[in-house]
C-alpha cells in the first residue's frame, strides 16, 4: 500500500515538473514574440497562403516586408503600415504571422504579383457589452463598459470608456432593453453573427460543446 502511494506521489511530482517546463517555455516564447510600436517586422505569407506572391509556388518567399508596426491591438495582434499594394486587406495581424526585422538592405522583398485571401486577415471587433461600471475620480465619474471582442475568449474582455465605444461602435448599444441569454466560460470563442428570419440575428459562441446564442 505504501509502495503504491509512493508511486502515485512520484507520478504527480513528474507531472508538475513537466507542466512547469511547458509553462516556462510558453512564457518565454510569448515574450520573444512581443514587439514595440515603431519596430519593423516581416509578414508571413506561407504556409497559410493568406497572401500569395509571384508565379511559381516553389519560388515564393516565406515573408514579405519589412513593415513598421503602428499599434498594438490587444495582447496578440499588431497593426502594420502596409503599402498601397496591400490596401485591400485588414492591417491587423496575429503575432504568429510576424517576424522581427533586423536592419539589412538585402532583406527587403517586394513581390511583383500579390494575391490576397481576405478571410485570413485578423480584425479586432467588439461583439458584446458584458458589464458596466463607473470609475470614480475626484471631480468626475467615468462610465466604463466591459467588451467582448471577436476572436477572443471571455477572459480576454477589456474595460473601455463607454462614450468612446458608443462613438466608434453605436450598433453595439442599439439593442438595449431586449432579451439576452448569456453563458460565460473561460474557453468560449466568439463566432459569426448569423442572419435569421425577419430582423432577428443570432450570435453563436462555441464553448467546447456548449453554445451561447444571443437573439436580437
Amino acid at each position: 500500500m505504501e509502495d503504491a502511494q509512493e508511486k502515485i506521489k512520484l507520478i504527480r511530482q513528474r507531472l508538475q515538473t513537466a507542466q512547469s517546463r511547458q509553462k516556462s517555455y510558453a512564457d518565454n516564447r510569448r515574450k520573444d514574440l512581443e514587439f514595440e510600436v515603431g519596430d519593423h517586422v516581416f509578414l508571413k505569407i506561407t504556409p497559410l497562403r493568406s497572401i500569395t506572391a509571384g508565379r511559381g509556388k516553389k519560388l515564393q518567399p516565406r515573408f514579405i516586408g519589412p513593415f513598421p508596426i503602428l499599434q498594438r491591438v490587444g495582447k496578440v495582434a499588431y497593426r502594420l503600415e502596409l503599402p498601397p499594394s496591400l490596401s485591400r486587406i485588414h492591417d491587423v495581424f496575429h503575432v504568429s504571422m510576424l517576424k522581427k526585422y533586423y536592419p539589412d538592405p538585402t532583406h527587403i522583398v517586394q513581390p511583383e504579383e500579390i494575391e490576397i485571401d481576405e478571410a485570413l486577415t485578423y480584425e479586432e471587433k467588439p461583439v458584446q457589452v458584458l458589464d458596466r461600471k463607473v470609475k470614480e475620480l475626484r471631480n468626475k465619474q467615468i462610465p466604463l463598459v466591459k467588451i467582448l471582442w471577436k476572436n477572443h475568449g471571455v477572459e480576454e474582455a477589456t474595460w473601455e470608456m463607454e462614450n468612446e465605444m458608443k462613438t466608434k461602435y453605436p450598433e453595439l448599444f442599439s439593442d438595449s432593453g431586449k432579451a439576452l441569454i448569456y453563458l460565460v466560460s473561460r474557453n468560449c470563442k466568439v463566432g459569426n453573427v448569423k442572419k435569421l428570419r425577419g430582423n432577428a440575428a443570432q450570435l453563436v459562441v462555441d464553448m467546447g460543446g456548449l453554445e451561447l446564442r444571443r437573439i436580437y
